[in-house]
């Protein structure tokens, strides 16, 4: 790119009423002032028939010169700029380029239009196709004919299905759903300990394929997993199923397109898909926990590519999981837990909260295993039509969560080893005691669903909570 470095520039759109106004002007100043470009953004043939019109429809010269308004006019001497006049204003233009009686018929003054260099994205897209980013990540030149996105799958960025490359653009315009420096480290990832830069963030949320509104979320979530009580090192190491889970509250949900009603679980829903998936690429591409090398799962599970839904909050009668564990009403926040998978369950005979709650609780033994006690935790998902059996009885969160404990307790006798013919279960010390299934803390209610389906779920969790709390559920709040 050459810029001219002596005289003056005029920068213009067809479209624009004002650049087609001054059209004659810049006809005159061509014939009065040695060394005028006029650079065109958007039709190579207006000004027509202008020996000096320049093609500037890639805008690399229009963002050289920081146009935010057309026509601009700007005044060069010895290759440094000496003065500016954006829109058309006689007195302005004449004084800039020292010619009199400038467009005789036309208005004394008439705003511009805006630069195309400003339509949404654009700044982004030039920033990294023409300026300096101030991107640290090291950059990785692609060979002419390569495909981007195989690439990506080689260099092992990938968590098996096709990623997102992360262009220098598609990264700046994800760090513009953040307020915080792109510099500003959130913390180590295990298993590696790698610091995480708000810009890694950034590039594993283009990777996951995430809108840069779902920034605040993501980095939430983060914080909550790198949580010493969260102990996402065991979890990403062990042999176990689990991968990192996340529930969304507040505003923030719907404001984003979040899914909490029908398939809230599947697929479909962009935000739920994407920012479970760049947590979990974070923890991969930034923390090294890969698959076959320290990530040592067994099994494994779905979970470990995504696993984020947002709670149904409609209704004041529900407290939702955030405020249940501390947060204020109406704040955003996530809940990060260690959850592996869904259970489904389907009850549909049960009209009363107590049939119910003997019914799921029948259900939420089968976690980890019916006879291992106070050894992992749950997420019990009611549905709507669940729910509303608890609701229309005027149950709340506290008395259904009670009741659920209540109906989990089962004699020692029929869980210690050996009991029923079955090796695995308790210490025999339990054997003469009422024994709970989950510790007091270890069981969390959300609500999410389809209006239709008498159907519940249970979202299992890593074992290492145990009695003692080993690992235990984060909530944070979403700072914008």
């Amino acid at each position: 790119m050459e810029l001219i470095t002596e005289g003056l520039v005029a920068v213009v759109q067809k479209a624009c009423p004002t650049c087609q106004l001054v059209e004659p002007v810049l006809r005159t100043l061509a014939d009065s002032v040695k060394g005028i470009i006029v650079y065109t953004q958007d039709d190579p043939s207006f000004p027509n028939d202008f020996v000096t019109a320049v093609d500037d429809t890639e805008l690399v010269h229009s963002f050289s010169l920081n146009i935010e308004v057309v026509p601009t006019l700007v005044q060069f001497k010895e290759g440094a700029e000496v003065g500016r006049v954006v829109g058309w204003n006689r007195k302005e233009w004449e004084q800039l380029t020292g010619v009199s009686h400038l467009g005789a018929g036309l208005p004394e003054n008439q705003p511009g239009c805006g630069s195309k260099t400003l339509e949404p994205g654009m700044n982004e897209l030039l920033k990294g196709r023409y300026g300096n980013p101030e991107i640290v990540a090291r950059k990785v030149d692609i060979p002419r004919f390569s495909d981007e996105t195989e690439m990506c799958f080689e260099r092992g960025w990938s968590d098996g299905l096709p990623v997102v490359p992360p262009t220098a653009e598609r990264v700046l315009r994800m760090l513009t759903g953040t307020r915080l420096p792109s510099d500003a480290i959130i913390g180590d990832v295990p298993p590696n300990l790698a610091p995480c830069t708000v810009e890694k963030v950034a590039i594993n949320a283009v990777l996951a394929g995430c809108k840069p509104d779902y920034m605040p979320v993501v980095l939430a979530a983060l914080e909550a997993v790198l949580e010493p009580n969260y102990t996402l090192h065991a979890i990403v190491c062990s042999t176990c199923f689990t991968a990192p889970m996340i529930v969304v509250n507040g505003p923030i949900a719907k404001r984003i397109g979040m899914n909490s009603g029908l398939n809230v679980l599947g697929q479909g829903n962009r935000a739920n898909a994407t920012i479970g998936r760049a947590l979990n690429l974070i923890v991969r591409n930034i923390g090294g926990a890969r698959p076959g090398g320290i990530d040592r799962a067994t099994l494994g599970a779905p979970s470990k590519y995504t696993f984020c839904f947002a709670e149904d909050e409609s209704g004041d009668e529900w407290e939702p999981l955030s405020v249940s564990r501390g947060i204020a009403r109406d704040i955003d926040a996530v809940t990060v837990f260690q959850g592996e998978g869904v259970q489904g369950v389907m009850d549909q005979r049960s009209r009363t909260p107590e049939e119910l709650t003997r019914s799921l609780a029948q259900c939420l033994f089968a976690v980890g295993h019916h006879k291992l006690c106070e050894w992992a935790q749950a997420v019990l998902v009611l549905s709507p039509e669940h729910y509303e059996i608890f609701r229309a009885a005027g149950w709340t969160r506290g008395r259904i969560t009670e009741a659920l404990h209540e109906a989990l307790l089962r004699p020692g006798s029929e869980v210690v080893h050996g009991a029923g013919g079955i090796a695995e279960g308790v210490a025999e010390s339990f054997v003469n005691s009422m024994v709970p299934k989950f510790v007091s803390d270890g069981l969390h209610l959300v609500r999410a669903g389809g209006s239709a389906g008498l159907y519940s779920a249970i979202l299992a969790g890593w074992p290492g909570h145990r009695a003692h709390g080993e690992s235990s559920p984060i909530t944070k709040e979403i700072r914008s």
